[in-house]
């Protein structure tokens, strides 16, 4: 079960948001709040030296980038590499006060740990967003923390939906399963991609063919699966299939004992266990 929360349109927002470390995933996000009507006025970014691309938002938004004093954040959303986010932590705990809820786009920072950073009585929300928020149509799993009120959670969502769907966790330790399932899942669907290429090629098309074929094919019944959220993925594939016809063929193999069932809950288990190691 996930929990639900009604967003705002970003538009609305009147918080005042510090983002710490505008890499891939900051700098998504800081392109989707401004894309989605954000004002640069409510934004402040702190970051020794943001990507070239990055850079070039901020100066052309009039974006503040490391104010020597910044003032305190009402959602302060932590975008660094999780090897040095227990350096950089304690540097912005200068503003976190009262009303601010710190929200970690960290893989493998718990709840926990940020409460020892931050302080026992800090709203926290702990996050995993997927790489398709760099073109807006990422899924961010979220937990949050008893501190965290509803306006918060509002204010949250609004801001991590700029760049896709967002959903609510009722338990943290739910966040290792959907790092394996949507945090990682991207590179699954790019594995696809590569491995129908070379099995198209294995079976005599030209490389590049077979390459744009598996491509151009993944790309569309994805959009398609998008553009049909009322049916089930199990009835798109049932829509493709006839019986006894050469999909039919196909799917005995991956759906057959060692095929596509047994590889991903093998890898989902390995990915979800790894996940909860690297959080300690």
């Amino acid at each position: 079960m996930t929990v639900a929360t009604a967003s705002r349109s970003i538009a609305d927002f009147t918080g005042h948001v510090v983002l710490v470390g505008a890499g891939q995933m900051g700098g998504a996000l800081l392109r989707g709040w401004l894309d989605n009507g954000l004002p640069p006025a409510r934004i402040t970014v702190i970051d020794p030296r943001p990507p070239a691309n990055v850079q070039a938002i901020i100066d052309g938004s009039g974006i503040v980038l490391n104010p020597p004093d910044p003032a305190i954040a009402d959602e302060l959303i932590l975008a660094v590499k999780p090897q040095i986010a227990d350096e950089v932590m304690p540097r912005v705990r200068h503003v976190v006060g009262p009303q601010t809820v710190v929200v970690s786009v960290m893989a493998g920072k718990t709840i926990a740990r940020l409460e020892q950073v931050f302080g026992a009585g800090t709203a926290v929300v702990r996050t995993i967003p997927n790489t398709p928020a760099a073109v807006g149509r990422g899924i961010t799993g979220a937990a949050a923390n008893d501190q965290v009120t509803t306006a918060q959670r509002v204010a949250v969502e609004t801001l991590l939906a700029a760049v896709g769907r967002v959903e609510w966790l009722m338990l943290e330790d739910w966040i290792d399963i959907v790092t394996a399932v949507s945090g990682s899942g991207p590179a699954y669907v790019f594995l696809l991609a590569e491995t129908m290429a070379r099995a198209g090629a294995a079976a005599g098309l030209p490389a590049e063919l077979a390459a744009r074929l598996a491509r151009a094919t993944v790309e569309g019944a994805g959009e398609l699966m998008f553009r049909s959220p009322d049916t089930e993925p199990a009835t798109l594939r049932q829509n493709v299939t006839s019986p006894n016809g050469t999909t039919h063929a196909a799917l005995q193999v991956l759906m057959g004992p060692k095929g596509i069932d047994a590889a991903f809950g093998e890898a989902i288990a390995a990915a979800t266990k790894r996940s909860r190691e690297l959080a300690g």
